[in-house]
């Protein structure tokens, strides 16, 4: 076991770490990976755009893409990632489109990689695209439109988008069966124009309707673009939005136009030093809540105001100031979540959501988030689950419910229900609570939250694999076998057993046993069973196990994590996140955070200084 002087300064060296991180207004922002994926889109996007105006730049990232080439000749979404034919397709297509001149070298390794892995033929490296993302056509085909623009493919590989379903009420779009996910409509609309333009229907009315919608439908993209001209504030969906509609010669609408320049604008402020660009402009919200409940709930707020003193603070104006008041534009979310940036391109979702939630719990916010609350319960799908963006829009993988965010959903909705039966003495023991709860605050009763919360376990359960684990959505570890990450999955599944004191259940116990059977023999944890040991995934696991499952094998852990902060490596940051479909990405904060909340865990019998 660590002595215990050990262990707590390496905890205080971790957590003045991540209070350094803090800007000016007082939360964080933290830094995404730059990614080659969203530099061989900006680069092609600008060159479509406006050749010319862009030279220095186009040249600028084609040159860091050159530089950042694997040994193996392909490219990953990120320093850190293998290669794979998606990312190494669309940086291909960079050089083809945009380069000045041909880069011999480069082209030749990427060539040979290619090759190897999908063969010579266009019709091979589309299938293997197509084949990667299955019937999700989220980001399939807007690499396949990029490398038909680049020539490296035929239109005709390119499956078409149905960009008239836009022009629907946005109320039907979840009985559409959209072939694109809820927060993707942007690319819907563009890309499927794109597609139109440059392989026209045999279907005579296809055609007409889809001139009829046309303008309408542009007329949509453009009110649904954010100030900030960025769709998602990320570089890759506005890059493709931008190529796709630059590449039409024809007479533009004003709001076309429109699109075009504000998506250019966001592209040339997105751009770093280096000439690379990063997979989205920031998570802000999501790792300031994060840093909150790392530093809150294991009662550690130094150079922060005490608990009492959050509420009016300038960080507690900062994240209710960062809540949704209006319906969202196009997914139509209702007034009350939160996404995962404080910028004006994100969507309300159901993980950032409920990590407001529980951080306004634990700086000991007064009211009832009562709207808050209820859009996290209205969220719920029929199976039981929660979904990211919306209810029951679809059955695509990243549309659908997720263990992880049903698992953060309850979290939320636990530590509030304990929170109004403390205020309002309504304790669950005695037979007038039963009906009393949450009366005039959700509507519900109840009967009816233990019912909303009774399908959530049920859906975790069933969501159990036979070793015991969960898995994530919006994580995965490039190191497991189909890039999943049971040990995040699991690690976060547990702690809603935790926090609903279903410590005893056979899934929360069974779950436990897995995490202890993945372990590394040198006492870390890695996504999964024999992958290498990582800070992000170590610091989960143990900081579930601590509550879970004290003994030899989390002191283990707690240990390894130790050597971390006292060898500084704790501030290395692993590809475990995953933005849309198989698209990786990491983030500077992570480790530091989860060590935080591993280390503070080992900590709370002695409180820090």
């Amino acid at each position: 076991m660590i002595p215990a002087d050990r262990l707590r300064a390496a905890y205080l060296a971790a957590r003045d770490a991540l209070l350094a991180e803090r800007v000016p207004g007082g939360h964080w922002v933290g830094e995404l990976s730059t990614s080659a994926l969203s530099t061989a889109t900006a680069v092609m996007a600008l060159h479509l755009a406006n050749p010319f105006e862009h030279r220095a730049r186009i040249d600028a990232g084609l040159k860091w893409l050159a530089d950042h080439q694997n040994a193996d000749g392909g490219w990953g979404d990120t320093v850190k990632s293998f290669s794979n034919i998606s990312t190494t397709m669309l940086c291909r297509a960079a050089f083809k489109l945009a380069g000045a001149k041909e880069e011999g070298e480069t082209i030749r390794r990427v060539e040979d990689y290619l090759t190897l892995k999908a063969g010579a033929l266009p019709t091979r490296r589309a299938a293997a695209i197509r084949h990667r993302y299955g019937k999700d056509h989220t980001f399939s085909v807007p690499i396949l439109m990029t490398c038909a623009l680049a020539g490296l493919v035929s239109w005709d590989e390119v499956p078409r988008l149905p960009f008239e379903a836009a022009y629907l009420p946005q109320s039907w779009y979840r009985f559409a069966k959209m072939p694109v996910v809820s927060y993707a409509l942007p690319a819907l609309i563009a890309i499927g124009q794109c597609i139109h333009h440059h392989r026209r229907s045999h279907n005579p009315i296809r055609n007409a309707v889809r001139r009829f919608v046309r303008n309408r439908t542009l007329n949509v993209l453009r009110r649904i673009q954010p100030k900030t001209g960025g769709y998602l504030e990320a570089t890759p969906l506005t890059s493709f939005v931008v190529m796709a509609l630059s590449s039409m010669r024809r007479k533009r609408t004003a709001a076309e136009a429109q699109v075009i320049d504000e998506g250019v604008r966001f592209i040339v402020n997105s751009v770093r030093p280096d000439g690379s660009w990063p997979i989205d402009t920031n998570l802000a919200t999501w790792v300031t809540t994060l840093s909150i409940n790392a530093l809150v709930a294991v009662g550690d707020t130094p150079s922060i105001p005490a608990p009492p003193k959050w509420e009016g603070g300038s960080l507690w104006d900062w994240l209710m100031g960062q809540q949704y008041r209006e319906r969202h534009p196009y997914t139509g979310a209702d007034p009350g979540g939160w996404a995962w940036t404080d910028l004006p391109g994100g969507v309300p979702d159901c993980d950032d959501t409920p990590g407001a939630i529980l951080a306004l719990y634990h700086m000991g916010y007064s009211h009832y988030p009562t709207e808050s609350v209820g859009w996290v319960i209205g969220l719920q799908n029929s199976d039981g689950g929660w979904p990211t963006f919306c209810r029951g829009w679809g059955t695509l993988p990243f549309d659908r419910s997720g263990a992880d965010l049903t698992a953060h959903a309850l979290r939320a909705l636990a530590v509030w229900s304990k929170r109004f039966e403390h205020d309002h003495h309504c304790w669950l023991g005695k037979p007038e609570s039963k009906y009393q709860f949450l009366i005039g605050y959700l509507g519900l009763t109840w009967k009816k939250y233990h019912a909303t919360v009774s399908r959530g376990l049920a859906y975790l359960a069933k969501q159990q694999r036979p070793d015991g684990s969960w898995l994530p959505l919006w994580f995965g570890n490039q190191h497991a076998p189909d890039d999943i990450n049971p040990v995040y999955g699991t690690a976060r599944v547990l702690a809603a057993y935790r926090d609903l004191k279903l410590k005893d259940s056979p899934e929360c116990r069974r779950g436990v046993e897995f995490l202890l059977s993945v372990q590394n023999a040198d006492g870390g944890w890695g996504g999964a069973k024999d992958c290498p040991s990582s800070v992000e995934e170590t610091a989960l696991a143990v900081e579930m196990l601590l509550d879970l499952a004290p003994g030899d094998a989390v002191q283990r852990g707690v240990a390894w994590l130790v050597e971390a902060v006292e060898s500084d490596r704790f501030r290395d940051a692993s590809p475990i996140g995953f933005y849309f479909a198989k698209l990786w990405y990491f983030e500077k904060l992570y480790p530091i955070i989860f060590t935080v909340a591993a280390l503070g865990r080992a900590c709370r019998g002695e409180r820090p200084v």
